[in-house]
């Protein structure tokens, strides 16, 4: 099983940017799901974005779109979230998480592979 890294988060300003990276090790299927999910404190685990190369898809959760963009790297195994435009609601944990493609309900599902996240903290 592949080990996840996050690295990236830190503390900005309402309005800045931050790019989180999760590097993997380990044999990772080229078709693999990936991504991004994030909780707050109180709050339940939320998917952010995920891409699924092996047909291009790409979701965005509605809260994010227009500011973040996720991208992947298969050959240096690494997973991207470029976050623009940042709000203090996005405070939060950021975990980055292998699945898979789901071919009936095309869409990324079964994430079960996690990494250990990094903290995303934006002040107003």
């Amino acid at each position: 099983q592949a080990q996840l890294v996050e690295s990236g988060g830190g503390s900005v300003q309402a309005g800045g940017s931050l790019r989180l990276s999760c590097a993997a090790s380990g044999y990772i299927l080229p078709a693999a799901c990936m991504g991004w999910f994030r909780q707050a404190p109180g709050n339940e685990r939320e998917g952010v974005a995920n891409i699924f190369t092996g047909g291009g898809n790409i979701y965005y959760a509605d809260s994010v779109k227009g500011r973040f963009t996720i991208s992947r790297d298969n050959a240096k195994k690494t997973l991207y979230l470029q976050m623009n435009s940042l709000k203090p609601e996005d405070t939060a944990m950021y975990y980055c998480a292998i699945g898979s493609w789901n071919y009936w309900r095309r869409k990324c599902d079964n994430w079960n592979n996690w990494g250990q996240g990094t903290q995303v903290t934006v002040s107003s």
